[in-house]
Formats: C-alpha cells, sequence, structure tokens
C-alpha cells in the first residue's frame, strides 16, 4: 500500500539503539528517552502480515496518547509528548518481563481454551457451564511472558513469583494498578455505549518507581462490544458485534491462515486493507468520541523524521 508506512531506519540526534517491534519501532535516545514510532503494520497470530494498513499507526498512537492521559493519576505513565501522530516519545523504563492481561468476559484465546476442556487459566480456576462471551463474575487476571520472538505464554501469578519474573511486592502492585486501569477504561467505554471486554497492560520501572507503558486501551491491545446489542446477541448464542482487531483473525482464520508453519498469508488487496483501515478509524471515533483527523500522509516517512527532530532539539 501507498503512503503506509511499514519500516523505519532514522538517525535521530542522540540515538543509541533501535528496537523493531511487531507493530512499533523504538528508538533510544540518550539513556533516558525512547521514541516509539507506531507503524502501519498489522500482526495477528504473532505474524506481521505482509502489507500495511493506512492510518493504523496514527490511530493507536493517538488512542494511547488519550488513555495514558486519562489514567496518568492512577499510575504514573512513561508518556512526555507526542511530536508527530505517530510517535509517542517518553521515558525509558526496564520493562517487566510480563504483560498483564485482564478479562472481564469469556471470550477469543481465553474461549477457545475453555472450549477445548480446560477450566484453569493461569491459576484462576473458571466454572463450568460457562457460554462464549458470558461476563465474569469479577474480571480475572491471565497474566503472559512478554517474548523478544514468537509467542507469548500464558502463566500464573504463582509461577511469575516462583520464577522470579516479578517479585512478589512488585507483582501485587501490578494487579492493583491493572484492576484501576481496567475499571477506569470500562467507564469510559461505557460512556460511548461500549464493553471494554479486555484488555492488556504492560510496566516497568525506572528509579525505583512503576510505570505503565507502551500502548492502552487500542484496537491492538484491547476488544470492545457493542453495548446496545450485547445482551440479545449473548442469549441467541449469536456473534457479538465488536471493535477489535479480532476480525482481522477471522478473516485470516476463514482463509485458513492461523501462523502455523506451511500455512500461506491469503493475499491482502488494496480493497481489503482499506477496509481493515475504516475500521479501525471507525474503533477511534467510537472510543474517543471525536472525528478522526487524517494526518497528511504524502510523505510520512519524511513527516515523522521532521517533527520528531525539532521536538529532539528543544
Amino acid at each position: 500500500m501507498k503512503n503506509t508506512l511499514v519500516t523505519t531506519d532514522y538517525k535521530f540526534e542522540g540515538q543509541t539503539h533501535i528496537y523493531h517491534g511487531k507493530v512499533r519501532d523504538v528508538y533510544s535516545i540518550g539513556k533516558d528517552l525512547l521514541v516509539m514510532i507506531a507503524t502501519d503494520r498489522i500482526s495477528a497470530f504473532d505474524v506481521v502480515l505482509p502489507q500495511g494498513i493506512p492510518y493504523k499507526g496514527q490511530v493507536l498512537n493517538q488512542i494511547a496518547a488519550k488513555f495514558l492521559d486519562a489514567t496518568s493519576d492512577i499510575v504514573p505513565n512513561w508518556k512526555q509528548a507526542t511530536p508527530d501522530p505517530m510517535v509517542t516519545v517518553g521515558l525509558r523504563c526496564e520493562p517487566f518481563k510480563v504483560e498483564m492481561v485482564i478479562r472481564g468476559y469469556l471470550t477469543g484465546s481465553a474461549w477457545r481454551e475453555y472450549k477445548s476442556g480446560a477450566r484453569n487459566l493461569c491459576g484462576v480456576a473458571l466454572p463450568d457451564g460457562m457460554k462464549e462471551n458470558q461476563k465474569f463474575a469479577a474480571p480475572v487476571i491471565t497474566p503472559t511472558t512478554k517474548a523478544d520472538e514468537g509467542h507469548d505464554e500464558n502463566i500464573s501469578k504463582e509461577e511469575i513469583i516462583a520464577q522470579g519474573l516479578v517479585s512478589k511486592e512488585d507483582y501485587e502492585q501490578l494487579e492493583k494498578y491493572t484492576y484501576a486501569l481496567f475499571q477506569r477504561g470500562t467507564e469510559m467505554a461505557a460512556q460511548k455505549g461500549l464493553i471494554l471486554v479486555d484488555t492488556k497492560y504492560e510496566f516497568g520501572k525506572k528509579d525505583g518507581k512503576i510505570y505503565l507503558i507502551d500502548e492502552i486501551h487500542t484496537p491492538d491491545s484491547s476488544r470492545y462490544f457493542y453495548a446496545d446489542t450485547y445482551l440479545s446477541l449473548f442469549e441467541k448464542g449469536e456473534e457479538q458485534r465488536q471493535l477489535s482487531k479480532e476480525f482481522v483473525r477471522k478473516w485470516l482464520m476463514d482463509n485458513g491462515f492461523q501462523g502455523k508453519e506451511g500455512q500461506q498469508v491469503p493475499e491482502m488487496t488494496e480493497e481489503y486493507c482499506n477496509s481493515v483501515s475504516e475500521r479501525y478509524i471507525e474503533l477511534y471515533e467510537k472510543i474517543v468520541g471525536e472525528p478522526f483527523v487524517k494526518a497528511d500522509i504524502s510523505d510520512v516517512s519524511s513527516r515523522i523524521e521532521r517533527n520528531v527532530s525539532q521536538y529532539l532539539k528543544k
């Protein structure tokens, strides 16, 4: 797709390191700053798909920035500035080696495991007789390890502490922050007629203090249902109307791809990529509650270089 940003290779002033993630490219500046660029890459089943999605990076970056600002009273976060629609500059923290996944409803990979007979999810016991998309009595935390390569793995609180991935004291603080952030996200979603179904948070430490890092409450890290149709669809056992990346996973599965060896990613036509772009913009407008203003993408790469360089000079 023309006018999408799928690769970056900048040389910013004071740059010491580049990390290319599945979706984000992170530039270390000196010892204390990170420049995080939300590219237009899209990943599913831990595979980066071959085509970029127009405006996806802007959508993710701007949603994350708004939610970081809206939750900074709960937990300090890494964000310092957003010098470009696709860029956040923030504090460099030492990330914890786990992701805090929290679920309000039995859906997605948790449902797939439950349906196959699992009744214990990351150390959390689940009752028999639950249905797909059923609300849990209370939100459950199902952490995963944070893999540099390949798949993140489910893990229990007890295993995390036993393996020394996170100290008991820090982990209990992460749990408190996770519940509080999910509660705030749930309230904000409800105001917009949405249900925050599940999400994940990442945390890091700097100078002995815990910070919320990376993105929050975006369609890449979260799943939303439409509140007005939730109950009737659930009672009929029908698929929920949802705003998340699940529709991309579903399209891939319908076309025989689940990231397994020997499987081919189906062709991503320009028409398909534009339809995905529209869904991301729809989520932005629905969750943020204001129109999405498309940035000038005639030369995305140069625009980012210019905006970041000007910010770093200051």
